[in-house]
């Protein structure tokens, strides 16, 4: 089952000073972190911000390639959790197909913020994401849940370009 969630915030990781994309579903209640690379929480970020760069970046050339094809983006799900590693799939509607193409959760996430698509989550890696060990040098998963769920409003969206 697909739960809908939107990006919460940035964040970096206070430990590892990673950047954390922090996605909740929709009621609030799950949240799901992902830790990304730099570059790509930049582009998340930019696209957050509404900041417009003078030349497309990777994410938004995509964006003009699959628009120029008369293409859409119906969905992003973040569909497995692997060896402390997340993937995705995009979905691409084309001609009145939709395939489903590969890709590491912060691209999908960066493309869906620029098409507008929804952006869901497999319930199973939302539970299995409660048991990594991949915390991150947190004491434990649930500290990590206690600490991501106390953050205030203003804590979020830290991750300075």
């Amino acid at each position: 089952m697909h739960v809908e969630m939107r990006i919460k915030g940035l964040m970096l990781d206070p430990i590892t000073n990673m950047p954390i994309v922090i996605l909740s579903d929709l009621e609030g209640q799950r949240i799901l972190p992902i830790w990304v690379g730099f570059f790509e929480a930049n582009a998340i970020a930019l696209q957050m911000e509404n900041v417009t760069t003078p030349r497309p970046m990777t994410h938004d050339l995509l964006k003009n390639v699959i628009c120029g094809l008369n293409a859409s983006v119906k969905k992003i799900v973040v569909n497995n959790l692997w060896d402390n590693t997340f993937y995705a799939l995009v979905f691409i509607e084309i001609g009145g197909e939709t395939m489903a193409i590969d890709s590491r959760p912060s691209d999908a996430i960066a493309l869906a913020l620029r098409m507008k698509s929804p952006i869901y989550v497999e319930e199973e890696v939302i539970n299995k994401a409660k048991s990594i060990d991949g915390t991150r040098d947190l004491a434990d998963s649930e500290s990590l849940q206690r600490w991501l769920e106390n953050l205030r409003p203003d804590e979020l969206g830290k991750y300075k370009m």
